[in-house]
């Protein structure tokens, strides 16, 4: 089975706010009228042409982007053709005959809310793909359907592309409905991590949906959606999307359990805290570097392998770090652990750093994927997963980095404290005014 993909739908909405919504079983109103949406939603087919979709197959997104516009013009030219031949409007539902390009939106989506109701026939294999990536399955759950040895007996809703045995990839519960009716789908992503709920169940909850083009990278930041073919007959209709603002999509993320439960920061006091606290002030319950100081303020406690959870706001070319295993004196890149970079990476005038210096990096040891910060003045939020010698860090929904400093050959300065188990949790300031606040933090078992 080539990509095994999915093809779903996704429908209507519940009027809430997305802050509320829990992981658990949701109840979703239908719309009044079919791909009619609801109050926040836009309606991404206006139940009568393909209008705002083009067609695309399994497509490398990479690729995409190295060609001219000249060759992409080309290529969807082709790709129409295809479209016009598999893909028609049939009484308010897009109908594919299980062929050709896949239905691909025009827009690209970074976080959002997307419901999509679909029906689908025996032997169906198809799914949806997030920022073109696969892919939220769709198939035959039944023995019947053949794919049992592959996990179709768990139902459809999964990320079946994620690696064997990664969170998501099978679904957490069998959610389909017999073929000929409607099943109804509902996606949360923000950055990487993906619910899904299939007719009100959750069968994904808040997983890392991994970059199948190149599973050392987090997905990329933004993308389109695309409806699958796959060799059988299916149906769309209700195709509703909202797109999350920033405060929206860190709710969705703050929601999930993690290690990080102890507050390092009663938003009003040092308490906790040691270093130069006179270099820095608190302002609205945030901790904000002063214009021209710095040092670094850490914990009075010391950790070994813990998370920590935080959100900052940088200004236009802001720099600061996050000091990890910070001995309690001298400049944590070279004596602690390291200094995880908090950097307005893409201002003008850090263009020509080095890799290894941008936002998430182990200064000077290991780079992180650049792309995934918030507009400059935006909170970000962001976690750190410190365990033995290995880092993680999440930024707003992508992993960004995930690496080993025993692993590291080449350094960018010279280091004495990388091997350190131990040390402070701290906030390297670098004389520019980067506001930090919600500072969590939790210790984990080696």
């Amino acid at each position: 089975m080539k990509f095994c993909s999915l093809s779903r739908v996704f429908l209507t909405v519940v009027v809430m706010a997305l802050g509320c919504v829990s992981t658990t079983e949701l109840s979703v109103a239908a719309p009044k009228d079919d791909n009619v949406p609801p109050a926040g939603y836009v309606a991404l087919f206006d139940g009568k042409t393909l209008d705002g979709w083009f067609g695309m197959p399994h497509q490398d997104p990479y690729e995409w982007a190295a060609m001219s516009d000249e060759q992409r013009a080309e290529k969807v030219a082709a790709w129409n053709n295809e479209v016009a031949k598999h893909w028609t409007v049939v009484d308010g539902a897009i109908v594919n005959d299980g062929d050709g390009p896949y239905l691909t939106t025009k827009q690209d989506f970074r976080n959002y809310d997307l419901w999509i109701d679909y029906k689908t026939v025996a032997q169906a294999d198809s799914g949806i793909y997030l920022k073109a990536n696969p892919q939220v399955q769709i198939w035959d759950y039944t023995k019947e359907g053949g794919k049992w040895n592959i996990g179709a007996d768990k139902g459809s809703g999964g990320l079946w592309n994620n690696s064997p045995g990664a969170e998501g990839k099978d679904p957490l519960v069998l959610a389909d409905k017999a073929f000929g009716q409607w099943n109804r789908v509902r996606i949360t992503q923000v950055g990487q991590r993906t619910s899904v709920w299939l007719n009100d169940r959750l069968v994904v909850d808040k997983a890392i949906m991994e970059n199948f083009w190149n599973r050392a990278k987090p997905m990329l930041p933004r993308g389109p959606i695309q409806l699958q073919t796959h060799g059988g007959e299916i149906q769309w209709k209700n195709i509703f999307v909202k797109e999350l603002s920033n405060e929206e999509a860190t709710a969705f993320l703050k929601e999930r359990p993690t290690a990080a439960t102890e507050d390092l920061f009663d938003g009003k006091s040092w308490k906790g805290w040691a270093g130069p606290t006179d270099q820095y002030d608190i302002v609205d319950g945030t901790i904000v570097c002063k214009p021209g100081k710095g040092g670094t303020i850490y914990t009075e406690q010391e950790y070994s392998d813990f998370m920590v959870a935080l959100e900052f706001q940088l200004p236009p070319g802001g720099n600061n770090g996050l000091a990890i295993r910070y001995p309690g004196s001298g400049d944590t890149a070279y004596v602690g652990m390291c200094e995880l970079q908090v950097l307005d990476s893409e201002h003008p005038k850090y263009a020509g750093l080095d890799a290894r210096q941008y936002h998430g990096s182990a200064y000077g040891m290991i780079a992180a994927e650049r792309g995934y910060l918030y507009e400059t003045g935006e909170w970000n939020y962001q976690e750190v997963t410190v365990q033995g010698s290995r880092l993680r860090v999440e930024l707003n929904g992508n992993v960004i980095l995930n690496g080993d400093l025993k692993d590291v050959t080449d350094f960018m300065i010279q280091v004495t404290g990388k091997d350190r188990a131990q040390g402070h949790f701290g906030l390297a300031g670098h004389s520019d005014p980067v506001r930090f606040r919600n500072l969590k933090i939790g210790r984990i078992s080696p």
